[in-house]
């Protein structure tokens, strides 16, 4: 399966609008999710190696950057017919068992990971309180592996810096995963 890294951060940038159907049964759109302080969309699936090797650390980290008012948000965009491990209801049992901490949304049309450019899973979009994008890289040094021991919280630090003074970091390292499963 090849890896695929994400484009460098366009700073400023906006998000797409959307509206998906979540795992918990509700339409979740942009406003719904975002927090006080910004917004993290992330783009997820149930069966890439670097999103399952990554999984526990995305739960603690949105779940913290929730006390700091960023929302967070995961999509999963990929081909259900050809990749039935992303199905809905594989989804949903996922979301369940892991507790996410977050909204769990399909984008069955594949127009909203379009929309963003998403390229691969993760891929991850942090936004400041005016949804202006200040955040386009990793999680962490982690890969299909945890990271080494002392590595930092990339994508938590970087958050957390937005939260508290609506920028992002300067220098930031590319996300990389399994391509997003695009439709024929």
């Amino acid at each position: 399966m090849p890896a695929l890294e994400t484009p460098v951060c366009d700073f400023g940038a906006s998000p797409a609008e959307f509206s998906l159907r979540g795992v918990d049964g509700r339409q979740w759109t942009l406003d719904e999710a975002r927090g006080e302080r910004g917004l993290l969309v992330m783009f997820l699936c149930n069966h890439c190696p670097f999103v399952k090797a990554a999984i526990d650390r995305i739960i603690r980290d949105t779940g913290e950057l929730a006390g700091h008012g960023i929302g967070s948000i995961a999509i999963m965009s990929n081909d259900t017919v050809t990749y039935a491990d992303d199905s809905f209801e594989n989804m949903r049992r996922w979301a369940e068992e892991l507790a996410f901490p977050f909204p769990y949304v399909i984008d069955e049309s594949q127009e909203v990971a379009r929309a963003y450019g998403a390229v691969c899973t993760p891929d991850f979009f942090g936004y400041n309180a005016e949804l202006a994008l200040q955040y386009r890289g990793r999680l962490d040094a982690g890969r299909v592996e945890p990271p080494p021991p002392g590595s930092p919280r990339e994508l938590f630090d970087a958050m957390l810096q937005v939260a508290q003074t609506g920028r992002g970091p300067a220098e930031q390292v590319p996300s990389i995963g399994c391509s997003i499963k695009w439709a024929d």
